[in-house]
């Protein structure tokens, strides 16, 4: 199904929310899952990043780049991550990045270099085939984050109430 780039994007960050990540590797991973379905890379992987929630990919990935960032010296920063990564999804949070980036797979370890002072240009976002089966599960899991409809969740403040003056 075509759907529009920041659709994809919102609903694979409100997917995130639903299993477990916290709100800012939501956001990443709703970026990176952009990126990734550009590329046409495999869809399996995103769907056993959130199952891997409430640790994996999702919430190691935005670490280790942070940690990399950190320790920039010269308007470089370089890093590595231990075998076992995927390097196809590793290079969808790299593609994700406003920076150039470069991964290089040493020996099954991956060697991340990232020039956050190289700037790149914003991509073109074009609608995104995004196949049925991941949609439905990126609803499954963002369904998680909304609050049952009864008389007990509006009597705990769910909802406007009768009074909405926002």
């Amino acid at each position: 199904m075509k759907c529009s780039a920041n659709e994809v994007m919102t609903l694979a960050a409100k997917a995130a929310r639903g299993a477990g990540a916290p709100p800012a590797q939501a956001a990443d991973f709703g970026a990176a899952a952009l990126r990734h379905l550009q590329a046409g890379r495999e869809v399996d992987m995103l769907i056993d990043a959130l199952k891997a929630l409430p640790s994996g990919p999702v919430i190691a990935l935005p670490l280790v780049l942070m940690q990399i960032l950190e320790n920039s010296t010269d308007g470089i920063a370089e890093g590595g991550l231990e075998p076992g990564g995927s390097a196809t999804l590793i290079q969808s949070y790299l593609d994700a990045q406003p920076f150039e980036t470069q991964l290089e797979n040493q020996a099954g370890s991956f060697h991340i270099t990232l020039f956050p002072t190289k700037l790149k240009a914003a991509p073109l976002m074009p609608r995104v085939d995004a196949p049925d089966d991941l949609l439905a599960s990126l609803q499954s899991y963002a369904a998680r984050i909304l609050v049952p409809e009864s008389d007990a969740s509006r009597l705990s403040g769910a909802g406007a109430g009768l009074t909405d003056n926002d």
